[in-house]
């Protein structure tokens, strides 16, 4: 018995929402940003938000909306500053947001060990630059290694191709990026896709994400844009 619901609408699915909740948003730039779902998160209403994504924001869409609009606290990323991130840069220079930058590779994989029960673990990256400061270090078979704890979220917003009714996730490409581990890694997962299939329809050979990490569903329009963020 699948434990997924499917919603008819963005704004159903993300109910409930809580004020100072820590939000996993998928995506590496544009590709595989929910951008439904954070457009629904903006018109919920939560606020004093954490972020947790690749990236700050693009454009004055997705993530960088969320921002403008002042909801929220915090962002844990590991690319906070691109060519259109102007309004991060703006809210971080005029001291409105705090930043915590985590290496790509650091980054997944906290989420993979929060999705896995995994304590913390010790990592290379980072060892003896400004990011290890305040951190547990070892040295392991002659090289300095980091202790790194994992990173847990209430809420996971991802992008995926298309669910079943069982909420078993397929992605497209590139797309599929962070999905896998922040779906594992939250609490509860919301997903957008382009289509809802019926159970069985989807070879579970190809199941990236199983739907015991999935709780919602919500079928949406597939929206494209430009390098510039316009719709």
């Amino acid at each position: 018995m699948s434990r997924t619901e499917i919603f008819e609408s963005v704004d159903e699915a993300v109910r409930g929402i809580e004020d100072g909740s820590t939000v996993l948003v998928g995506g590496f730039g544009f590709a595989g940003m929910p951008f439904d779902l954070v457009d629904g998160l903006i018109r919920q209403g939560a606020k004093d938000l954490t972020i947790v994504s690749n990236n700050a924001g693009n454009g004055d869409v997705g993530l960088a909306a969320l921002l403008k609009a002042g909801r929220v606290r915090k962002v844990i990323c590991s690319f906070p500053r691109q060519s259109d991130s102007h309004v991060f840069d703006g809210l971080y220079r005029a001291g409105k947001i705090e930043l915590e930058v985590v290496p790509q590779g650091n980054l997944a994989e906290r989420m993979r060990a929060a999705g896995a029960g995994i304590g913390a673990f010790y990592c290379p990256t980072g060892a003896g630059t400004p990011l290890a400061e305040g951190k547990e270090t070892r040295t392991i078979d002659g090289r300095v290694h980091v202790l790194e704890y994992p990173i847990k979220g209430d809420v996971a917003l991802i992008s995926a191709h298309r669910a079943d009714t069982m909420g078993n996730l397929v992605y497209r490409k590139t797309a599929r990026n962070f999905g896998p581990v922040m779906a594992a890694a939250a609490t509860t997962t919301i997903v957008q896709v382009s289509g809802v299939v019926p159970a069985g329809d989807i070879d579970p050979e190809t199941v990236i994400t199983p739907g015991i990490y999935v709780d919602r569903v919500v079928p949406v329009e597939q929206r494209h844009y430009t390098v510039q963020g316009a719709r």
